[in-house]
């Protein structure tokens, strides 16, 4: 397997330029840099919030910013995803450092936050065939992988000082509703499927809840990987969704974006993460071997999968209402409307079959 970094960053897209010269300024002003002109780049891939590359000579740093046309005090909020790195990274190894946040939107036009720069390997769904692990490769970081969602469940948050980051009780309430909410105010099209989804998650919200930190967001690329043939998992990105909350539905959002398959070709095409490669677990395989470190009993699984299903949906839905009202030209996402529909379709079939494998 050949091995380089595959997360490169690269010219800045159109619309999304950042001003160079406030920026070099404010920076100087507030951390000691190399005497060097800035170099601002951006790591194309993702589709929330806005990440660059900002180098002084051989020195790297990674800014995040919210995109135009969002509200920040959501999950674009700079601030709380500093202070969650600031927490994190003391206790937890896998989390880049935090060096400053800026709320002057003189600088920039918008808060943002300035950390370390992690190397390594991030695997996306286009990564070219020839680059991907082999099949043993891909098993063995399978299992890292629900290793490290079960390392971010079973760290002390009181430690981080995250008692209060999030409103516990009630957690899984509040997801369902406010999800459904955030579908129903980016509405663009009349999908069927969602809305016999979001009615049944409304009315079938478990009684039982657990607390834990969790991620939110916990997918393979999201992870930083070594640069050799362990792969093994070095850092963890993307943390502006985590909070304390019940960590059966962090683990219903990753069970939505796990593709495999035995899935109908309409998401297959269409998968943007690496967990159609030979060698991964599968989604029941997964829930097997969490349960089984966590000694969680999963009576009821389908629901927190279809719960994933939905929320990617909706998170697709808001980037494809920014683009269909104007507030982003991003060719990307012209198309999101029908991966919104191909979710719903897939809920619709978990929730009818009960059942998280082999819907079609």
């Amino acid at each position: 397997m050949c091995i380089r970094d595959r997360d490169k960053a690269v010219k800045i897209r159109e619309g999304q330029s950042l001003n160079s010269d406030s920026l070099e300024t404010y920076l100087r002003n507030n951390m000691q840099l190399p005497d060097t002109n800035i170099e601002v780049l951006q790591f194309p891939s993702g589709y929330s919030n806005l990440t660059y590359l900002l180098k002084f000579g051989e020195k790297e740093l990674v800014l995040r910013r919210p995109p135009k046309g969002v509200n920040i005090k959501s999950g674009h909020d700079m601030h709380r995803e500093f202070r969650i790195l600031s927490g994190l990274h003391p206790i937890y190894s896998k989390v880049p450092k935090p060096y400053l946040f800026c709320d002057d939107e003189r600088i920039l036009g918008a808060p943002f936050y300035v950390m370390e720069r992690l190397r390594g390997i991030i695997y996306r769904g286009h990564t070219p065939e020839k680059l991907l692990p082999d099949p043993n490769q891909m098993k063995s970081l399978s299992e890292a992988f629900v290793n490290t969602l079960l390392e971010i469940h079973s760290l002390n948050y009181n430690d981080a000082g995250f008692d209060k980051l999030g409103r516990p009780d009630g957690y899984v309430k509040r997801q369902i509703e406010g999800w459904t909410k955030r579908y129903i105010n980016a509405k663009t099209d009349e999908f069927e499927s969602l809305e016999k989804v979001y009615t049944w998650l409304n009315n079938n919200i478990p009684t039982e809840q657990r607390v834990a930190f969790i991620h939110n967001d916990f997918k393979y690329d999201n992870l930083i990987l070594s640069q050799d043939q362990s792969l093994e998992v070095k850092g963890v990105l993307d943390w502006e969704m985590a909070t304390l909350g019940d960590p059966l539905m962090d683990l219903g959002t990753t069970l939505g974006y796990w593709i495999q398959e035995s899935d109908p070709d309409f998401l297959k095409e269409n998968n943007m993460n690496i967990t159609l490669v030979k060698g991964n677990l599968t989604r029941s395989q997964i829930v097997e071997k969490y349960s089984k470190i966590s000694n969680i009993e999963m009576k009821n699984i389908s629901f927190y999968y279809v719960y994933g299903l939905f929320k990617i949906a909706v998170i697709i839905q808001q980037i494809y209402y920014r683009y269909k009202n104007g507030y982003t030209a991003d060719i990307r996402f012209k198309n999101l409307n029908e991966a919104v529909e191909m979710y719903g379709k897939m809920g619709l079939q978990a929730l009818q079959k009960n059942k998280i494998d082999n819907l079609y």
